[in-house]
């Protein structure tokens, strides 16, 4: 039987883990699976039905309506879909992080979901990024790096990423909210954003993306020998 290898990827909110993620799933040949955007996904139904990702008992009353799926396209973009409906696009915005962030706090959603993230890395090799893969999700990864940067620089890449996409925000506002999600993400009882023992620790906050890049590869080939 082939044997499936798995790279946990963890770190706050703005580390560049999906981006990293993906380029490095790619030169590897591996499957990537970015686990915030099923929670993304997750929280923009909430918000779609009008529920609020602070009302506990309303997002519990709704998991059960949530059908999501992942499809990985030929050019190993991860795209997700909501009941049917493709909303790669339509999760990524500063309010579905903060919707994100609260639904994914709460352990029936975080139960809900852990078996699919587990079933892919059963089933292929993978890089995987979120808060909890090396803690809680994957906790026998071959290899878990803990992805970080200031608070200043990260929100200075999101804030390239968002006006890029045309977004009108500030400097102020994406700091602030990075600053409350990463509190929020590690103030939570569910799994809480934490480095895992057994994991490197790698800031990025002086490199650029080819550096990055670089050294995450570097540390997946020596841990795999």
């Amino acid at each position: 039987m082939e044997r499936h290898v798995s790279v946990a990827i963890d770190g706050p909110a703005g580390a560049g883990k999906s981006t990293m993620a993906r380029a490095c799933a790619k030169r590897l040949g591996f499957l990537y699976v970015d686990t915030g955007a099923i929670y993304r996904t997750l929280g923009y139904y909430m918000r779609l039905m009008g529920i609020s990702y602070k009302d506990a008992d309303g997002v519990a009353r709704l998991l059960g309506e949530v059908n999501v799926g992942i499809v990985h396209m030929d050019d190993g973009v991860q795209h997700m879909f909501l009941n049917g409906m493709d909303v790669t696009d339509e999760i990524r915005t500063p309010e579905i992080s903060a919707y994100a962030s609260g639904v994914s706090a709460y352990p029936a959603v975080r139960s809900a979901l852990l078996e699919m993230q587990r079933e892919f890395a059963r089933t292929h090799s993978v890089v995987m990024d979120g808060r909890d893969i090396g803690t809680v999700v994957l906790p026998n990864a071959d290899v878990k790096i803990f992805l970080t940067a200031s608070c200043e620089v990260r929100a200075r890449r999101r804030l390239l990423e968002l006006q890029q996409k045309g977004e009108r925000v500030t400097y102020e506002q994406v700091l602030a909210d990075m600053q409350a999600r990463d509190r929020q993400d590690s103030g939570r009882k569910a799994a809480p954003l934490k480095q895992a023992e057994d994991a490197v620790l790698l800031d990025t906050s002086d490199m650029t993306v080819e550096q990055a890049l670089d050294a995450i590869e570097a540390i997946v080939r020596r841990k795999l020998g």
